[in-house]
């Protein structure tokens, strides 16, 4: 597994220095230019863990430990729209979540809803700005409707169909529930039971059709399990990179290190395919050929 925390840390500590920020962002801006020459994922899906041991390992309240995850988020979708990512999925909140501490659950909520809000509702937010359209993703039965009603409001805003980014916010989501709410789809739409397909399951699903497969999926923290999360859209295309370093801690040398990971296996692998699928040289068999004409001389001897 990755952990490129010390490093990252050592990039933290000295932009304390004067003016070492001009420098830094000289650098990102030479690293990601040097990625977008290269393949770059079009969907990417995060499994944000590690706010609480983030937290506990700081001696901070719970919710600052989530609030630093919040601040991670806006590097990463920075950096990833940056190299050319369309397609953003976070895993903000599962279902299983409910089973907390009540404050915690509510601590949880307001913080989502409060930074969507920033990130979205302002004319210089993040959303605006770089033109991301924020969708929820997830069964909304189970939101406060007070909760619900901020998030859809986000999500009216930034709906405009130009816009080529876009973030997912799973909130509440786990796979066996999208797997559920599709077969419910289909059901309702009266789909025969000849019609019934993979793509047909894929078109009921949270996201949607117009979501594209799932090309690389990221979680931190250390553990090794997807949770519930995306297990239909992790087909064998999709690459899955589990790092150590807490969620609040992953920033851009930690993303970066993965993005180039990726951008050059599946560079290496489009190679591969058009050698291995290059017909091969073309044998002319001489037998085969016809046979010459007769000899013949300009002197008629």
């Amino acid at each position: 597994m990755i952990d490129l925390t010390v490093l990252q840390k050592i990039a933290d500590a000295l932009h304390f220095i004067p003016f070492s920020w001009i420098l830094f962002d000289f650098l990102k801006d030479i690293l990601i230019a040097i990625l977008t020459t290269g393949p770059a994922p079009k969907h990417v899906g995060f499994i944000m863990d590690g706010n609480r041991r983030f937290a506990k390992k700081k001696a901070l309240p719970l919710k600052d430990g989530h609030a630093a995850g919040a601040l991670s988020l806006i590097s990463v979708l920075e950096t990833c729209y940056r190299v050319g990512v369309s397609d953003i999925t976070v895993y903000a909140f599962l279902i299983e979540n409910f089973n907390r501490s009540k404050e915690e659950v509510d601590t949880l909520m307001t913080l989502l809803r409060d930074k969507l809000k920033y990130l979205s509702l302002y004319d210089d937010s993040y959303a605006r700005q770089n033109q991301v359209k924020v969708r929820i993703i997830g069964n909304r039965s189970m939101i406060p409707e007070d909760i619900l009603e901020d998030l859809e409001q986000v999500e009216q805003i930034t709906n405009v169909e130009l816009l080529l980014r876009t973030l997912n916010v799973c909130f509440p989501y786990t796979s066996r529930d999208d797997i559920v709410h599709s077969i419910q789809g289909v059901c309702e739409n009266g789909t025969s039971k000849a019609n019934i397909d993979v793509a047909e399951l894929y078109r009921n699903m949270y996201m949607g059709p117009e979501s594209p497969q799932l090309d690389l999926l990221v979680r931190t923290s250390g553990h090794t399990r997807l949770s519930d999360f995306m297990l239909w859209q992790c087909t064998h295309n999709c690459k899955i990179e589990f790092v150590s370093t807490l969620w609040p801690d992953f920033k851009f040398i930690a993303l970066y290190s993965i993005l180039l990971k990726w951008s050059y296996y599946h560079k290496k692998d489009i190679m591969n395919h058009r050698v291995n699928n290059t017909p091969p040289d073309k044998v002319v068999d001489i037998t085969s050929l016809p046979a010459p004409p007769p000899f013949a001389t300009v002197t008629g001897n």
